[in-house]
């Protein structure tokens, strides 16, 4: 059985639609789709996952939107990313400054919502935005040569316009290992089942 580690994003969490629609489309007895609720908070984010990865010990690692960031850390394991977002963690690390008051925390709440149930509660504390420098910094020192990297974007991807996504940012590291579908940062169900899980078996194909 091929065992794979779904990285949620921003609010996302055990609720989250993509992994949970992998679980109804790929057969269960050939694979796993592990997603869990993790910390907003970088490092104890991190220390979570790190924990999950010696758990489940996971053939292959999906990153969504910020959760690309903590699926980078992860070394020695397959990557597929949906609209990852490698400007997010420049973006959080300015938004400190509205944090800093109590108007501006409520600002950043009332922006980002979240959703009911397993989800990821959002700490928008000045200390917490600012660990995301040194978050991105690990996450760029674990990028190897050895690693497969691949993702996909949404040509109507909102976030392009903040730079929370940027494909230009993604090749600079990644070259173009890339996919540009005709959708949103929220990949549809039907670019899920026409890219995503062709590709996941894809890359699971190629291991011994």
């Amino acid at each position: 059985m091929k065992t794979i580690l779904y990285v949620h994003g921003m609010g996302g969490g055990g609720d989250s639609r993509i992994p949970n629609h992998l679980k109804t489309i790929l057969d269960p007895k050939e694979f796993r789709v592990i997603i869990r609720t993790y910390d907003f908070d970088p490092p104890i984010g991190h220390a979570q996952i790190a924990g999950w990865v010696k758990e489940v010990q996971p053939d292959l690692v999906i990153g969504e939107s910020l959760g690309a960031i903590q699926a980078l850390r992860i070394q020695g394991i397959p990557h597929l990313f949906v609209s990852p977002s490698l400007g997010a963690p420049a973006q959080l690390v300015k938004a400190a400054s509205v944090a800093r008051w109590a108007v501006g925390r409520w600002y950043l709440h009332h922006r980002y919502p979240v959703k009911e149930g397993d989800r990821q509660p959002l700490k928008f504390r000045r200390d917490v935005l600012l660990r995301y420098r040194e978050h991105w910094e690990a996450a760029l020192a674990a990028i190897g040569p050895e690693e497969y990297y691949y993702a996909f974007f949404g040509s109507q991807d909102h976030y392009m316009r903040s730079g929370v996504v940027q494909i230009p940012l993604w090749e600079k590291y990644f070259g173009k290992t890339y996919t540009v579908y005709e959708g949103t940062h929220f990949m549809e169900e039907e670019y899920v089942v026409s890219l995503l899980v062709p590709k996941i078996l894809e890359v699971l194909s190629l291991q011994k």
